[in-house]
């Protein structure tokens, strides 16, 4: 039972440097568009902290010294 089943395509498991230019594209797309997002999601929860800090400084009413 010793069979290779790369043999069945007659040994053609190799990608053509065509497709290997392709791959690598496409791996260098995903991985842009990745990082963009892992971008985006830091600024977005940065953003909500910064936007309550100032609603929180806007709702505090002075407060009168009493001597």
């Amino acid at each position: 039972m010793g069979l290779c089943f790369g043999c069945f395509d007659g040994g053609n498991k190799r990608m053509t440097k065509e497709e290997e230019r392709l791959a690598s594209e496409e791996a260098r797309a995903r991985a842009a568009e990745a990082e963009q997002k892992r971008k985006e999601q830091q600024e977005e929860a940065k953003q909500p902290e910064t936007e309550n800090q100032s609603e929180n400084n806007s709702n505090v009413e002075p407060s009168a010294k009493v001597s």
